[in-house]
């Protein structure tokens, strides 16, 4: 999934004609703590609720303030996952969609993004999840999956990580198969560490207590 499917119409940019009021009660209003700055369908780049906050005045106007714009964007062919890394890099709750003219098209939010992840993710498919711990040596993936297959199982996706201040990794795998008894010791009998093991229904439990949290943040 591309850029190009993922804008939001809904979330208008600002201009530099706006007012910081109106920058801070449109991030209010779509729960979002950026904005892009458009002026004659260009990007001029990202305000941050921060640098609103640090107006003089709030009722003047953001040419007048001459904020710190931030110059992210993506173009319209950008991956879902360089978006989502992007967006977690520079902590940002928007990322504005540019053409390959350079013209503003629109933007991406955070929301959307996140939910357009689990439709396209195998998040909503019937399965378990398994969590293996593992030192970077160990980590094989065909190995991994050529198991899962001994027990007519298939990994439906997977998703690696490596914890802060450790040198472990912590490999994610959704498998199309919810009873994980066999799975797990079998992965367990050829020495992999499984670290945790979730059915369906406690997995998409866990994900929309996270998703309400994350919300809930925005919401502040």
């Amino acid at each position: 999934m591309y850029a190009s499917t993922l804008i939001s119409y809904s979330v208008p940019p600002l201009k530099l004609s706006d007012t910081g009021v109106k920058a801070l009660l449109w991030m209010n209003d779509f729960h979002v703590r950026h904005l892009p700055v458009v002026e004659d369908g260009k990007l001029l780049g990202i305000l941050s609720e921060d640098e609103v906050l640090n107006f003089v005045d709030a009722e003047i106007t953001i040419r007048e303030s001459r904020p710190v714009l931030l110059s992210k964007f993506v173009p319209t062919q950008k991956h879902l996952y360089d978006i989502m890394k992007l967006v977690v890099d520079f902590n940002l709750t928007v990322i504005p969609v540019l053409n390959d003219d350079g013209d503003y098209m629109g933007l991406i939010t955070i929301e959307n993004l996140l939910r357009k992840l689990a439709d396209t993710g195998s998040i909503t498919q019937p399965g378990g999840v398994l969590v293996l711990e593992m030192a970077p040596r160990d980590y094989s993936l065909s190995e991994i999956s050529r198991l899962i297959e001994l027990e007519n199982a298939m990994i439906l996706s997977s998703f690696i990580s490596s914890p802060y201040g450790t040198n472990t990794l912590e490999l994610t795998l959704k498998l199309n198969k919810e009873d994980l008894k066999h799975i797990v010791a079998t992965l367990e009998r050829f020495g992999y560490d499984v670290k945790s093991s979730f059915y369906e229904s406690e997995f998409i439990d866990t994900l929309n207590d996270r998703y309400e949290g994350l919300m809930r943040y925005l919401d502040v």
